[in-house]
């Protein structure tokens, strides 16, 4: 049979393996996202798509015709060469395909490939072998970052539950040679310790529902305003000067439902984050959303006056682990804000504000629950 034709009987098979065009079903090879590779019943490839010279850097020309073996030539992780290894023409014939499993490309690089045995009958000879590239780029990105993920809890559990153990050892073995001073000293560590504790394992269990589209959000009315007073009379009663903020609200705010928890979270850590990063006054303001915001809603705006965010740096700020200084934190905080005011609909930016530091503001949309619609 030649090559990139097919017999009535073989259309299924020979669906996506056309090189001079889309097939019967208006699927192009070249619109598909992953490298898509097909070889005929005597293993010389008939399809070479778009998405699989980007990832061999093997251009289509030179690989269409060749065998497989040639046009790609790939090796396992200890060297061996995998078609030799696999031989699926000559294998077994019970077999359907390969999973996926990292190979290696000349020169050393990386590639996700599985494959896909198409038969004339369970037990017939091959007629089509169709194989799957991907590059291993988002993988590496995601091992990356859940092994980030795990070295930032284990050394943020480090410090506390250390704590927690060493001033609980001691009260026990010693308690008698304590004041009620000390014993309480001892304790509320251990209780702001154990807070600590707690907070992270919060913020594992928000950004586990965030990556998995499951961030509930329960819709009710909030008054962002008094919302704002408590974050800031909780700061005050903390030790901070009441003159580090300015509060801004305008009058007639759109109603607005949303979720009133995740509403404080969103608050608590940009205020936090102004207060501990930033320099001066702390402004907030919250007031309808601008014309020029492109969407109606309440805006809130946290700002402060100290050195802010680089240039550089802005679009890495929502991102897992960013730290914006070296005072502490899990850089968790605003991956987790982010989250929460999407799952709302709405928008978050960062940017500098007129005092000079770092300016966050978000836009929750107008909206109600479905049953009030």
């Amino acid at each position: 049979m030649a090559v990139g034709t097919s017999r009535p009987a073989e259309t299924h098979g020979a669906l996506l393996c056309q090189s001079d065009g889309p097939d019967a079903l208006g699927i192009d090879p070249d619109d598909l996202p992953d490298g898509l590779v097909v070889a005929d019943e005597t293993g010389r490839v008939i399809c070479f798509n778009n998405a699989a010279v980007r990832i061999t850097t093997v251009s289509k020309a030179d690989a269409l015709g060749l065998p497989l073996d040639r046009a790609l030539p790939l090796e396992d992780l200890k060297g061996r060469r995998w078609w030799t290894l696999t031989d699926p023409y000559g294998g077994l014939a019970t077999r359907v395909g390969q999973p996926e499993r990292n190979l290696l490309l000349p020169g050393g690089r990386e590639v996700l490939v599985s494959a896909r045995y198409v038969r004339e009958c369970p037990t017939g000879p091959i007629r089509r072998l169709v194989i799957s590239l991907r590059g291993t780029e988002a993988r590496r990105r995601t091992e990356r970052s859940h092994a980030e993920l795990i070295a930032t809890v284990a050394h943020e559990l480090r410090s506390p539950l250390t704590s927690v153990k060493g001033f609980t050892a001691t009260l026990l073995a010693k308690w008698e040679r304590f004041t009620d001073d000390q014993k309480r000293l001892m304790l509320e560590t251990v209780d702001a310790d154990a807070n600590r504790v707690t907070r992270l394992i919060a913020e594992l269990l928000d950004i586990s529902r965030i990556d998995s589209g499951r961030l509930e959000v329960r819709r009710q009315p909030v008054d962002v305003a008094a919302a704002v007073g408590r974050h800031i009379q909780a700061h005050i009663a903390s030790g901070q000067s009441p003159d580090r903020f300015l509060i801004r609200i305008q009058r007639q705010l759109p109603d607005l439902w949303a979720d009133p928890d995740k509403i404080d979270q969103v608050l608590g850590n940009l205020l936090e984050n102004a207060v501990r990063h930033g320099e001066g006054t702390v402004t907030i303001e919250v007031a309808p959303a601008s014309a020029k915001d492109d969407e109606k809603g309440t805006a809130v705006t946290v700002s402060d006056e100290g050195p802010g965010i680089p240039e550089e740096s802005m679009g890495r700020v929502f991102t897992r682990f960013w730290r914006g200084s070296k005072r502490g934190g899990t850089g968790l905080g605003l991956y987790i804000v982010k989250g929460i005011v999407e799952a709302h609909g709405g928008t978050i930016t960062v940017g500098r504000g007129p005092g000079g530091g770092a300016e966050f503001r978000f836009i929750l949309p107008v909206g109600a629950p479905a049953y009030l619609a």
